[in-house]
């Protein structure tokens, strides 16, 4: 096996369900050491122990990505266990959608923190340890509504998104050539994401998800980034199912 991928450490925030955990399971088969993250430790222990079952090698780490602490105390945890950290994919998000005029800040405050604030504080803790190693990778989940604004009801979510993707851009361009980023912008996938919205909203969004393609299907996009040589940068990845417009 020489994909690119094999043996490489791999931190994935938000990897006890969904596209998190699928992309850990992806990646594992292709070789790598996947360390899941997220709050749920009864999750994550079902992910690494059907990731051993198969064969592969992963560990869990309990993570809540809005505490700047935690977040850096997980990376280091999974450089002593594993001897050092290749790639990050910040994946953990929010995604309740509802009007701006029902002005609910408290879910403003979560998405805020969550996919934007979560998503730097991932940064702050492996980019010095990329940039000593000269060697790194940062994956950025966006979305499609971080590059056309999703509304009636997902205007603050687009606006996480929007930042994201403009926060993975600049990184890109301030980092040089030894440490690549990638953005991936999803459209429907099956993932938890989806139950993130409570009140009127929820049917809409059950609906826009009625033709979600697998997590499965990120996964492999985010491989292909990774595989890549190292002087190849896949920048920015757009998929979404063939049936959906937005």
């Amino acid at each position: 096996m020489s994909n690119g991928i094999e043996n490489k450490v791999i931190l994935i925030t938000g990897g006890s369900t969904g596209l998190g955990a699928e992309t850990a399971r992806f990646l594992a088969s292709r070789g790598a050491k996947v360390a899941v993250a997220a709050r749920r430790k009864t999750k994550l222990d079902e992910v690494v122990s059907d990731i051993n079952a198969n064969g592969g090698t992963a560990g869990a780490y309990e993570l809540d990505v809005t505490n700047k602490a935690q977040v850096e105390a997980t990376v280091a945890a999974v450089v002593a266990d594993f001897g050092k950290i290749d790639v990050l994919i910040n994946n953990a998000g929010l995604m309740p959608i509802r009007p701006m005029a029902e002005v609910n800040t408290d879910e403003w405050d979560a998405m805020i923190d969550v996919n934007l604030k979560g998503t730097l504080y991932g940064i702050a803790a492996v980019l010095p340890r990329f940039m000593a190693q000269e060697s790194g990778h940062i994956i950025n989940l966006s979305s499609v509504a971080g590059i056309k604004v999703f509304a009636p009801g997902g205007t603050v979510y687009s606006g996480t998104k929007f930042a994201v993707r403009a926060i993975s851009d600049g990184l890109r361009q301030e980092i040089g050539e030894k440490i690549r980023v990638t953005s991936i912008q999803p459209g429907a996938v099956d993932s938890d994401l989806k139950y993130s919205t409570s009140g009127t909203a929820a049917e809409t969004v059950l609906n826009f998800y009625k033709d979600a393609i697998p997590a499965n299907s990120v996964a492999r996009a985010i491989a292909f980034a990774i595989e890549q040589p190292a002087d190849v940068d896949i920048n920015e990845i757009v998929l979404r199912p063939t049936k959906q417009e937005f």
